[in-house]
């Protein structure tokens, strides 16, 4: 049993959870005053990508090759996330664009330099949780699932 028959539906569906991700996590950002890390923000370009991908598939559903794409895209979406959730667990390094600058400062005039900088978030610190899960987590589950029914359906529709 195909868990969606229609691809079309199925396009729809990514559609769907690509721009509610995106909405959501804007919402985090702007509306509860979140600041996302480094790789939060880079975690959004895959659901960008999906929109784009899925609104295209939705049009040319017989075609493999859209589907095959969203695959690549999903898991490239699955890595960035599980390494943004391994650095949240410190299962690895995180990259030096995500720890915060560093206040090994020598004389005045560059303490008050730095004041006026803004320090990123730091990529280790999950701030915003649902249900005890960070984002990253949750992005991370959530695209491995889109990949593995996306390689189901499409391994499905060859037999």
């Amino acid at each position: 049993m195909n868990l969606f028959p229609d691809r079309k539906k199925f396009y729809l569906i990514i559609f769907l959870i690509s721009v509610t991700s995106i909405l959501s996590a804007l919402y985090v950002e702007f509306i509860l005053e979140y600041k996302p890390c480094n790789l939060c923000i880079y975690q959004r370009i895959p659901y960008l990508v999906a929109i784009f991908i899925s609104f295209i598939g939705f049009n040319y559903y017989k075609n493999d090759n859209i589907l095959i794409i969203l695959i690549i895209v999903f898991t490239l979406s699955t890595i960035i996330s599980g390494y943004h959730f391994g650095v949240e667990n410190s299962f690895f390094d995180e990259l030096s664009s995500c720890s915060n600058y560093s206040l090994d400062l020598l004389n005045k005039k560059e303490l008050l330099e730095s004041l006026g900088t803004i320090m990123p978030v730091n990529c280790k610190d999950a701030t915003f949780q649902i249900l005890g899960l960070s984002l990253a987590a949750i992005n991370t589950i959530l695209s491995i699932l889109i990949v593995v029914i996306s390689v189901r359906s499409l391994s499905y529709e060859k037999n």
